[in-house]
C-alpha cells in the first residue's frame, strides 16, 4: 500500500557540481526536495521505490546500490542508489534516477531498502496505471520517489521555445500534484506533454496509478521554471 510519496524535479542542474556557479538558482528548489524527502522517512515505510524516465537502453528495474555518474555532465561525480550491501550491478542509472541517488545521498538515505525504475516518457496511461497498481502492492508500506519535470517550453529560451500551453500545463499539473487529485494526473493528455517535452507525464501517472483508493493528502513545496522547464516538488501523505 502506499503511505507517502514525493515528487521532484530531475534536472542534472540539481547537482551543485554540474550546475557550477549557477548552482543559486536551485537552491529553493534543492531545499523543497530535502523537505520532502523527510516525509517519505516520517512515513517509515517498508520500501522506497524511485521512478523516473530514460531511454530505450536505460529502462528496467534497478537495485538498491546501482551505480550512477555525472560525467556525462561534465562533472566526476560518482553516486548509489542508497547505501552499497552487496555487491553492486554493472549497469549505470539513468540521469533521472542518478539525480534522485544524489538527493537520497545528500539527506542520508537510510530508512528503508531502496528500488529504482526507468520508464519511457511515452508509456500510455493505461499502463502508467498498471505500474503504480504494483508498485503499491510491492510491500506493506510503500513509498515512492517520482522524478519528473514539467514542460520545456516556457519562455523563448526554453530547450523547446515558448510555447503559450505550456504555463497553463504546468499550473494544472502543480495544482493536482498540491491537491493529490488523482483523476487530474491520470487525465494528463501524453500527446501534449510530449508536445511540451515534459518528460514528468507518465512518473505522475504512475504515482497516480499507485494511489488510487487511498487518501492521501497533498501539499505543493515549490513551482517555478528558471531555465523555461517546469520544475515541481510536492508531497503526498
Amino acid at each position: 500500500m502506499l503511505v507517502a510519496a514525493a515528487v521532484c524535479p530531475c534536472p542534472p542542474l540539481l547537482v551543485p557540481e554540474v550546475a557550477a556557479g549557477a548552482a543559486p538558482e536551485l537552491d529553493a528548489a534543492r531545499a523543497a526536495c530535502t523537505d520532502a524527502l523527510g516525509v517519505l522517512a516520517a512515513a517509515r515505510p517498508d520500501l522506497l521505490v524511485v521512478v523516473g524516465t530514460a531511454g530505450q537502453s536505460g529502462l528496467g528495474r534497478y537495485p538498491q546500490g546501482a551505480p550512477g555518474a555525472f560525467r556525462g555532465f561534465g562533472v566526476d561525480l560518482d553516486v548509489h542508489l542508497g547505501p552499497v550491501d552487496r555487491p553492486v550491478p554493472e549497469r549505470e542509472l539513468p540521469a533521472s534516477l542518478a539525480v534522485a541517488a544524489w538527493l537520497l545521498e545528500r539527506t542520508g538515505w537510510a530508512d528503508a531498502p531502496i528500488e529504482g525504475l526507468a520508464v519511457p516518457d511515452t508509456l500510455e496511461p493505461e499502463r502508467c496505471a498498471e505500474t503504480g497498481s504494483e508498485l503499491a502492492g510491492r510491500a506493506g508500506r510503500v513509498a515512492l520517489l517520482v522524478m519528473g519535470d514539467g514542460s520545456a517550453c516556457r519562455t523563448l529560451k526554453a530547450p523547446g521555445y515558448l510555447d503559450e500551453r505550456a504555463a497553463p500545463f504546468d499550473a494544472e499539473v502543480a495544482r493536482a500534484l498540491g491537491a493529490a487529485d488523482v483523476s487530474a494526473l491520470r487525465a494528463l493528455d501524453p500527446g501534449l506533454a510530449r508536445e511540451l517535452k515534459a518528460a514528468g507525464r507518465a512518473p505522475w501517472q504512475i504515482l497516480a496509478g499507485a494511489a488510487e483508493r487511498t487518501d492521501l493528502t497533498g501539499s505543493l513545496l515549490y513551482e517555478d521554471a528558471p531555465y523555461g522547464v517546469g520544475y515541481m516538488v510536492a508531497t503526498w501523505s
